[in-house]
Parts: structure tokens; sequence; C-alpha cells
């Protein structure tokens, strides 16, 4: 891989608050999505993903606000997924200040979707999200709704079709490891990477930074999401900061109850880790306004 890997931070939201689980569920507040986003650009983020976790419950995506208020303060691409059905939902999304629509769901029940939205905006700003959880004879089936609901798909065969369909991207989560803390699924996302010839973003499963190293050098994707590792981190510079203005469910983790498989990183942490370890990725260039 000799392009850069690209670290984004992927904030997950129900309402007006960040939210995070384990495998998808089990959602705990952590605080102001904006808030979180605008700490993460600061500190060298590549790009940003707000994903609408209940949208598909209610067929609608409510995040026009939190893109808005997020698009006038940072200057990075902002992915945004969850509860898209249209063309002119994608179109509401794009004009409220985002660079990229993530669709599961919808390309799902009607993957000419795919199609029409990379005709009309450009194959680049359609990322196709797929909910990846392993079955017990070692296959993978794609499933919706924040994994919710089965469909029956095989996760390759999906992933290639999502390609000749004219998607741009494809974002991967290992349902069984997100939110655990113990590694990315190796072979689902080398797999997935290695069928396709378009961008792969890993996502589900970072515990620490040597995760991150590992699906960089061995994964052959070319971004990694990460959630839990960034939020808690952001958590604790909450803690040792009081008088901070910002917001953040520091009781989560004055209450020790925090997952002690996670050992928080941050973003200048993270890219110097895998700096040091020869794998490129974009250096901090700017001046770190925290830590």
């Amino acid at each position: 891989m000799t392009n850069n890997i690209r670290i984004i931070p992927r904030l997950d939201i129900k309402g007006p608050n960040l939210v995070k689980g384990i495998h998808l569920e089990g959602l705990r507040v952590l605080g102001k999505p904006e808030e979180f986003a605008r700490y993460y650009y600061e500190n060298g983020a590549d790009e940003l993903v707000y994903m609408d976790v209940v949208a598909s419950l209610y067929e609608r995506n409510s995040l026009h606000d939190i893109i808005t208020k997020t698009a006038r303060e940072i200057f990075i691409p902002l992915t945004v997924g969850g509860g898209l059905r249209t063309l002119d939902d994608i179109t509401q999304v794009l004009r409220a200040g985002a660079d990229k629509v993530s669709l599961n769901t919808a390309a799902i029940r009607n993957p000419e979707i795919i199609t029409q939205a990379s005709q009309k905006f450009g194959s680049s700003t359609i990322v196709i999200a797929i909910e990846a959880i392993k079955q017990n004879d070692g296959g993978y089936l794609a499933y919706t709704d924040n994994a919710r609901e089965h469909t029956g798909l095989d996760v390759f065969e999906w992933a290639q079709r999502v390609e000749e369909l004219g998607a741009g991207e494809i974002m991967i989560t290992s349902v069984d490891q997100e939110g655990t803390g113990e590694g990315f699924d190796l072979e689902l996302t080398q797999k997935i990477a290695n069928l396709v010839s378009i961008p792969v973003i890993a996502h589900g499963g970072a515990g620490k930074r040597e995760d991150v190293a590992k699906i960089a050098t061995e994964g052959n994707v070319n971004a990694v999401a990460l959630a839990s590792i960034l939020h808690y981190d952001y958590i604790k510079y909450l803690i040792e900061h009081p008088k901070n203005e910002q917001e953040g469910n520091t009781e989560f983790l004055k209450s020790g109850k925090a997952f002690t498989k996670i050992q928080s990183s941050s973003l200048p942490d993270i890219k110097k880790h895998l700096l040091d370890h020869h794998i490129n990725c974009r250096p901090i260039s700017h001046e770190i306004t925290h830590r």
C-alpha cells in the first residue's frame, strides 16, 4: 500500500447526541457530535463520518442541522449516512454540507440507486456501507438497520456488485468486532479489499493503535474508521480539562465502566505510531490546539 492511509473518526448519532455501543447495540450517550467533530478536525482527522444510527427505523435522516453546524467549522471531507432512501434525500444532505453519502439499506432494497446516485453526484460521492456478520459456516452475510435486519446477501458477492453498479467506496463493518476493542476482522477486510478495485474503509474492532497499524499493513485497505478508541480519549481530555466549555459524558469514564479492552489514543498518537512503523499517512501539518 503506497497511498496514504486515511484515518477517519466515525460518529454514530442518535437524535442530537453522539452515541457508542457494542456490536452496534446498547448505545450510550457520549456528548455533542459537533464538539467531537471539531476536536478531531483540529487534531488531524483526514475525513469524518456521521451516521444516523436510528434513521432507518423512521425512514428519514435527521442530521441536517448537525451537518450544517459541522460544515461551518471543519474543512475535511464529511460523509453522512443513515435513512437516505432517494436521490432527493441525498441532494438535501449534500446541500446541508456533506461531501459524500453512505448508503446501506436503500442500496440493498434498490441496487439501482447506486448507479443513479453515482451518475448524478459522481461515484466518489457514493460510499456503500456493508454491515457484516460471520455465520456458523464461516461465510459472511450483510445486514441492514444497524445490523438489526437480516438480508441473506453474501457480503463478498454484494461488495463486487456495488462496485459494478458504480459505487466509489466501500465501508466494511465487522458487527462481531464493532465496539469490542478486540481488533479488526482481518479475514473479512482482506477478502473485500482483494475482490474490489475501489477504496475500502475498515471499521469495527480497534482497541489500540497497534490494531490500526495491523489493518493498515495487512488488510490492504485505503482507510480506517475509528470510534471508541478516539471518543474515550477525548472524554479523558475533558476530564483533565474541566474548565473546557465542550461537553462529553465524563461520568462514563469516572464511573470506571469504560471498556477495559480499549486503550484510548489520540489522532496524533495514532498517526505518529503509523509513521514510526513506516506506514504512510497524512502527517499532522497544522498546529494542534489540544494536547
